[in-house]
């Protein structure tokens, strides 16, 4: 088979082997859930509930007007508590419909496609929209919207991305063993939405199990298996996009702009969940790893689990925990505090430790250009540096600034400890401050 792959980029250590022969398991519900009024990109959503309802498994408890939003469902038949404002993984704090599990796991009548092949596109959309599927790689941007396209546009390659590059992580990497056949329904549904015939899964060479089910599944199909150079951040869109397809995303363009749309493979198997089987959104693959876990693990979470429960489940040590993160080491969240809960786009939680984190301090750039060429858009991070260091944020939009994908990898090959990605940070959020 052959392997594809992109121009520069990092291997960081990749840290699977704890968790990626470990079957994914049934996390037991909590007696609270706490669910987020935001866990999408988009309008935050109003509450359709109020203290004292009682709401069912699989109910829509909140949705939005707005053209951008998704709504959500309650993980759990029980009563609702409190309505108030919390903290949020994604930072910050949020509107919260806080949950009393009765245990009772009764669930609301659901929707389902009785024959997806015989629907309208319109028809299978809106049953996207009203199980609120959004990309469960993490950007959870919401899926009806990316899979419905202006209609001068041209779509002919639907990509899904099976890479998973992040360390430590294994949530995708499982359910392509462990459900490849829903993952592979899901792709025909979004390939009838679309109206293409050709979809390719990218899968990192060091997932052979993953890549061995996944081609099974695909048999007769005419769904494509591409083997990726285990190579981060090959799951980001674009370098997706070059390595599979050798098409160049423009700058400031999305992949339609060269007839391609990305999905994952969780979102995939959402879909099949959502629309064959009427399932919501409610429920996510979370590994569980780093050095103060004493027992790493996959674990099918419902949205609303407190960060805390399931450190507790897995033997965290909170005297060695240095670092606590939402996501991967790469491009996740560090936590403030264990009292936030599972959303959508939560695909890890890392408890790392001092040696795993960096403990060194950073020092000045010795120009060695080792940043330039890991950076897989072919941007100048250090010079992003220095001018963040003066304050010149415009020069730095200038410079395609937007174009970054925050990948990290430039920070991690600094051998000067420079934060690269962060004065990117701050220089995309000054942008968007003076845009305003």
């Amino acid at each position: 088979m052959k392997l594809f792959t992109f121009r520069g980029g990092v291997h960081p250590p990749e840290n699977k082997a704890q968790t990626e022969n470990r079957e994914i398991e049934v996390f037991p519900v909590s007696k609270t859930l706490y669910v987020p009024m935001l866990q999408h990109i988009g309008a935050p959503l109003e509450p359709n509930v109020k203290v004292g309802d009682r709401v069912l498994k699989g109910q829509k408890i909140a949705d939005s007007e707005a053209f951008v939003s998704s709504p959500v469902h309650s993980p759990v038949s029980g009563v609702v508590k409190k309505i108030e404002v919390m903290p949020f993984p994604l930072s910050g704090k949020v509107k919260t419909v806080v949950i009393e599990n009765d245990e009772k796991e009764e669930w609301a009548e659901l929707t389902k496609i009785q024959d997806w092949e015989k629907s309208t596109k319109e028809e299978l959309l809106a049953m996207v929209r009203e199980k609120g599927i959004v990309g469960v790689g993490g950007a959870c941007f919401p899926t009806h919207i990316k899979l419905n396209p202006p209609k001068d546009v041209t779509i002919d390659v639907l990509l899904l991305n099976g890479a998973e590059c992040e360390p430590y992580l294994n949530s995708d990497n499982r359910l392509m063993i462990e459900e490849p056949k829903k993952i592979v329904e899901g792709i025909k549904i979004i390939n009838k939405i679309l109206g293409i015939n050709r979809a390719v899964i990218g899968i990192e060479d060091n997932k052979t199990v993953a890549i061995e089910t996944m081609t099974k599944a695909c048999e007769g199909t005419g769904i494509e298996v591409a083997m990726l150079k285990t190579q981060y951040p090959q799951g980001g869109e674009k370098q997706l996009i070059k390595a599979v397809l050798d098409r160049d995303v423009p700058s400031g363009g999305l992949p339609s702009a060269v007839g391609v749309v990305v999905q994952n493979t969780g979102t995939a198997g959402a879909i099949y969940e959502g629309l064959v089987e009427g399932k919501p959104l409610i429920e996510k693959i979370v590994t569980v790893s780093g050095k103060a876990v004493e027992r790493p693990a996959n674990l099918k979470v419902r949205i609303g689990t407190m960060f805390s429960e399931i450190l507790d489940h897995a033997g965290t040590n909170r005297e060695s925990m240095d670092k606590l993160v939402m996501g991967g080491p790469m491009m996740g969240m560090a936590q403030h505090t264990e009292n936030v809960p599972v959303v959508k786009g939560t695909s890890g939680l890392l408890g790392l430790t001092k040696e795993e984190t960096n403990p060194y301090k950073p020092k000045s750039c010795i120009v060695c250009g080792k940043c330039i060429k890991a950076c897989p858009i072919n941007l100048l991070p250090n010079m992003y540096a220095k001018l963040a260091r003066f304050k010149q944020w415009e020069e730095m939009g200038k410079n395609h600034l937007m174009d970054c994908i925050e990948c990290g990898s430039c920070s991690y090959i600094c051998p000067a400890n420079r934060p690269l990605t962060e004065a990117i940070k701050i220089g995309k959020a000054k942008l968007r401050t003076m845009k305003k």
